[in-house]
């Protein structure tokens, strides 16, 4: 595959996606190293993390109760539609994603080249890092503009393409292994969707990451030394 360096930009993006249990963070650590050996470089998360706070609070007795009556709320407004209120703590935890990429472009714009865990995209919205109200039923003229607005934000993050995205594909049961404090009804909703994912036209290098590590890293690095050297 060949790259280029994009007209303007001053240093890359390259942008590791794929669902939890695929190794993105071990390959990113990895990958950061290798980018800082070229130029100053910075690894920006642009997860929400709200599952991350959702499985810490099953942990603790309270936490747990709350976690429970969030899935009920879910599980009510599938069926009876969104309110303004439940629609407003999903745009709020959205927003976490906006102001990190908010970040991330300031980082850009200082010229440090960016590795991204995750990005935004408006391709399959509700799942992987996409809008998540759009596509939901919404009770209510503040619901509907909650999501208006929310889809354009992620419109105008998804609009900066990534030089290159490495796709990590990986299996249920290896995620599982990987990921024992997760769902498997969500795990695998996301290792679904992972291959349908386009980024603006990114180059897409897509990684099995079910193979050994090393042979993961050796596709990655061959991928980002190339785009490192455009610049």
């Amino acid at each position: 595959m060949q790259f280029s360096k994009i007209p303007g930009r001053k240093a890359p993006i390259i942008a590791v996606v794929g669902s939890d249990g695929s190794g993105k963070s071990t390959v990113s650590e990895e990958l950061l190293k290798l980018m800082s050996s070229y130029r100053p470089t910075a690894l920006c998360h642009l997860g929400k993390q709200t599952g991350n706070l959702r499985r810490a609070m099953r942990k603790h007795p309270l936490g747990s109760k709350v976690d429970s009556r969030i899935t009920k709320v879910g599980a009510s407004s599938r069926q009876k539609g969104i309110s303004f209120g439940v629609a407003l703590v999903m745009f709020t935890a959205s927003m976490r994603r906006v102001v990190r990429f908010t970040r991330m472009s300031v980082l850009r714009c200082m010229g440090r080249a960016i590795l991204t865990d995750r990005y935004p995209q408006i391709v399959e919205p509700g799942e992987m890092d996409g809008p998540h109200l759009t596509g939901r039923h919404l009770l209510g003229f503040g619901a509907k503009v909650l999501m208006r607005t929310e889809f354009w934000l992620y419109k105008k993050m998804a609009a900066v393409r990534p030089d290159v995205v490495l796709r990590l594909n990986v299996d249920l049961e290896t995620a599982l292994q990987r990921k024992p404090d997760h769902k498997a009804v969500s795990l695998e909703k996301k290792i679904k969707v992972v291959p349908k994912l386009s980024f603006n036209g990114a180059p897409i290098v897509d990684i099995d990451s079910t193979e050994p590590l090393e042979k993961v890293l050796e596709q990655a690095r061959e991928a980002v030394n190339a785009v490192m050297k455009c610049y």
